[in-house]
């Protein structure tokens, strides 16, 4: 009798004689391979359960990757933006401050004491002009300086005459310079009176 296959073994073969013992096992053999098959049923649907968990997560991870990218680009192209717009704003600042040293050396330096009174005019005039240009720098570069604050940084210059305080100042300076301008003057006075004394004694002679 020719040896039969395993793929036969599958199937049930009864026989008019097959006494209750050969239907026993025929019983026994299939509720055995209806356990196998229904194992490896589990083990494929567990299978697919992760084949299928698998493909989630690779789906995840691809939109994520995709989402970081468009995230991090955008990024980027902003933080490049504001780093160039902080890079000006920090270049203009710099130039504010070193023009504004300048100038208040150059106001700083001003000292009417030291002026030659036969040079009064211009000395003047050039402390004028210094403290004008310097007032108007500074009016300037604060539109500059508050341009990216919500609050004012810096309040408007006074304007010629109204600083606080400078009634004092400017009368300590008015005494001065009437000082000089006696002492420069009172020659001239003295010699004018001379010399009308003189024509009065020549006129009461004759």
């Amino acid at each position: 009798m020719p040896e039969r296959s395993k793929d036969n073994e599958t199937f049930l073969e009864l026989k008019d004689d097959d006494g209750p013992e050969r239907l026993g096992d025929q019983v026994q053999k299939a509720q055995e391979q209806l356990i196998h098959l229904k194992r490896q049923q589990e083990l494929i649907e567990k299978q697919k359960r992760e084949l299928e968990e698998l493909a989630k997560r690779q789906g995840q991870l691809q939109q994520g990757k995709t989402e970081m990218v468009e995230q991090f680009t955008r990024a980027l192209v902003v933080l490049e933006r504001q780093a160039y717009d902080s890079q000006k704003r920090l270049e203009q600042l710099k130039a504010v401050h070193e023009t504004f040293v300048q100038h208040l050396e150059v106001v700083e330096a001003i000292n009417p004491k030291n002026w030659d009174p036969l040079d009064l005019n211009k000395e003047l005039n050039r402390a004028l002009s210094a403290v004008d240009d310097a007032r108007a720098e500074f009016q300037r570069s604060r539109a500059v300086i508050n341009a990216e604050s919500e609050v004012e940084v810096l309040a408007p210059a006074p304007q010629a005459g109204e600083q606080a305080g400078g009634g004092e100042e400017a009368s300590g300076d008015f005494m001065h310079w009437l000082k000089i301008g006696t002492a420069f003057t009172l020659p001239i006075m003295l010699l004018g009176i001379l010399f009308l004394i003189v024509i009065f004694l020549t006129r009461g002679g004759h």
